[in-house]
């Protein structure tokens, strides 16, 4: 590949995780009933979309004149990509972000014959009639252009997967932090010695981190409603009312 070739592909990539984060947020949101930030980044981008998109055009745009060949071909590589980014996510965090175990003809929950044949007819309309359009107009936009959008975007993606990432890994952290301060209160509660304001600042320190993790929780069953995690959901069968927080907040200031 050569330099141009490359860029083109990045903006590929940067194009079709935009457009795939617009679908899925989209759906769930008509789904749902109410606006959802899909996806596993704070960022309007799924990465799998992307990802999918430039193996699709490295691999089966040859296809394209088989229609029937292209559905089965998408049908497996999409599905194969699903299984193993669920897999991935699943052994790295430790969270289940989505479970089809309810479906027919699953495979441990992770892809579904429903999802599959999704992907296969997805893969047709993408390589036949989506792609063509922007391959054409992608083309009219200057290098230099491209060169620095795609910088910019790119650093700001890097960003994103690392707060995200750091999100979702100090979760548990967080926990702990608050349960040490619970610990702390009742320490200083029951010493003759306490003084209020300090019971006052601990229990302020309390209420805003768990006002801070109950939205990272909503937001991550928001974008993957039947995710499973243990940590999570614990925390969320706890039905804290945000706005009763925020109040008490005001009231220990």
């Amino acid at each position: 590949m050569n330099k141009e070739t490359i860029l083109y592909f990045v903006a590929y990539f940067i194009i079709y995780s935009f457009v795939g984060w617009i679908l899925e947020s989209v759906y769930k949101s008509v789904g749902q009933r109410k606006l959802v930030n899909s996806g596993f980044l704070i960022g309007p981008v799924c990465p799998i979309y992307g990802t999918g998109a430039i193996l699709l055009i490295l691999t089966l745009s040859s296809l394209k004149n088989t229609p029937i060949l292209l559905f089965i071909a998408a049908f497996f590589m999409l599905s194969i990509l699903e299984y193993i980014v669920g897999f991935l996510l699943e052994k790295i965090f430790k969270t289940k972000y989505w479970d089809y175990s309810h479906l027919k003809f699953n495979i441990k929950g992770r892809v579904c014959l429903k999802n599959s044949i999704f992907w296969g007819i997805l893969g047709v309309i993408f390589i036949c009639f989506i792609n063509p359009v922007v391959e054409t107009h992608i083309h009219y936009i200057p290098i230099p252009i491209l060169v620095y959008s795609e910088m910019l975007i790119g650093i700001w993606m890097v960003v994103d997967i690392v707060i995200s990432v750091n999100e979702i890994t100090s979760f548990e952290s967080i926990i702990n932090k608050i349960n040490e301060l619970s610990e702390t209160i009742k320490e200083k509660i029951e010493d003759e010695t306490h003084v209020e304001n300090v019971i006052k600042k601990l229990n302020r320190q309390q209420t805003k981190l768990k006002i801070k993790l109950y939205r990272r929780a909503m937001r991550m069953k928001k974008a993957f409603p039947s995710m499973k995690s243990e940590t999570i959901t614990t925390f969320l069968n706890q039905k804290m009312d945000l706005k009763s927080l925020k109040d008490s907040i005001k009231n220990k200031e």
